[in-house]
C-alpha cells in the first residue's frame, strides 16, 4: 500500500501554501489511552503543529487532540508532545537535512491505515512570498481555464 493511503482524519491544507514539499516520510504515532478514540472520532488539528528531531528521536510539538467525551479522568493532555516511529535511517537522513537551513518537518496528514494511526509528515523548505503569491496565481489561472472550458462544454 502506497503511503498516504487510508482514511484521512486530518489535513494540513495550509502546509502545501507555506512549503516546497521535497520528501514525505510515513511515521507511526505513540498515543495515549483514549487518544485513538478521538482520531477516530476526527477530533485532531495539525494547523500549528511541527515536528522536530530531538536526542536522535522524531516528536510531533503542538498538534491538537481533543479529549475523549467519555473519557473521565482517564483523558489525555491535547497539546502534549507525542512520539512519532521511524526507521533509524529515515531518521539519520533527516538530521542532516534538518540542519541545512530553510528545511522543517511539516506533518501533512493524519490517516488510519490498518487500524494504526499514522502521521505523513513531509521534509518541506519554507516558500517566500513571493513564491506563494506565484503559486496562487497559477492556481488562478487553471481555474479561469478550466472554467471557460466548463462553459465552452455547456454551449455544445
Amino acid at each position: 500500500m502506497p503511503k498516504g493511503t487510508g482514511k484521512v482524519v486530518a489535513q494540513n491544507k495550509k502546509a502545501n501554501h507555506d512549503y516546497f514539499i521535497e520528501e514525505t516520510y510515513e511515521t507511526g504515532v505513540v498515543l495515549q489511552g483514549t487518544e485513538i478514540k478521538s482520531i477516530r472520532a476526527g477530533r485532531i488539528n495539525l494547523k500549528d503543529s511541527y515536528a522536530r528531531v530531538e536526542k536522535g528521536e522524531v516528536f510531533l510539538h503542538n498538534a491538537h487532540i481533543s479529549p475523549y467525551e467519555q473519557g473521565n479522568r482517564h483523558n489525555h493532555e491535547p497539546l502534549r508532545t507525542r512520539k512519532l516511529l521511524m526507521h533509524r535511517r529515515e531518521i539519520n537522513k533527516l538530521i542532516g537535512f534538518t540542519k541545512e537551513e530553510g528545511y522543517s518537518l511539516v506533518p501533512l496528514k493524519v490517516y488510519l491505515k490498518n487500524g494504526f494511526a499514522k502521521v505523513l509528515l513531509g521534509l518541506g523548505k519554507g516558500k517566500k512570498k513571493y513564491d506563494k503569491r506565484e503559486d496562487l496565481k497559477k492556481k488562478e489561472a487553471s481555474r479561469d481555464i478550466e472554467r471557460a472550458f466548463r462553459d465552452r462544454q455547456k454551449d455544445y
